[in-house]
């Protein structure tokens, strides 16, 4: 099928009407009121329940609490965690109620799609996500987190068991309410 085209008028050729229309547009937005955020100097206000980066969190007493079960490795969808476990020949646990430590626990930054998977499934409450969402780096390298960058930038985590005693405390208000019977 051919579209037959008008032709354009002179004034339309010569392109005024689409430049007074920009023109337009920028002295409209001039005296609006700013939303531009002049990002390093402010911060975006992050909302509760963003997911960011995870890292890795001590007790109290400074101990790493990662087991090297490696559930998070399994679960992780874009495969962005690497946990080596500690073999045969490996010192013991730095802390009691842990029979072995990763030797190395890396998570790739560029393959993180931040989907909390890790947190949800660690039984030990090892890992976290921070609410932290400026994550750079000069060279992809950088952008691989070791265990003891993960553990800095996790910092201790003083709540003991908080994931199981909010679980134990659903469950238990699930009970109060009698099952329906049937009939």
């Amino acid at each position: 099928m051919i579209v037959k085209r008008r032709k354009l008028s002179f004034f339309e050729r010569l392109y005024l009407p689409a430049l007074v229309a920009g023109l337009w547009v920028t002295v409209r937005h001039f005296f609006r009121r700013k939303v531009t955020m002049q990002y390093p100097e402010e911060r975006w206000v992050v909302p509760p329940g963003y997911r960011g980066a995870p890292y890795l969190v001590r007790d109290q007493d400074g101990h790493t609490k990662c087991v090297s079960c490696q559930l998070c490795e399994f679960v992780c969808p874009p495969r962005a965690i690497r946990i080596v476990p500690p073999g045969p020949d490996a010192p013991p646990a730095d802390r009691r109620n842990a029979e072995k430590m990763p030797r190395e626990f890396e998570i790739n930054m560029l393959r993180c799609i931040f989907c909390g998977f890790c947190e949800e499934v660690c039984p030990e409450e090892a890992i976290f996500l921070q609410q932290d969402y400026s994550l750079t780096g000069l060279a992809r390298g950088e952008m691989v987190y070791d265990k003891e960058k993960l553990l800095a930038l996790g910092g201790t985590h003083q709540d003991r068991h908080l994931k199981w005693t909010r679980k134990r405390e659903e469950a238990a208000a699930q009970e109060a309410f009698p099952p329906a019977t049937a009939g």
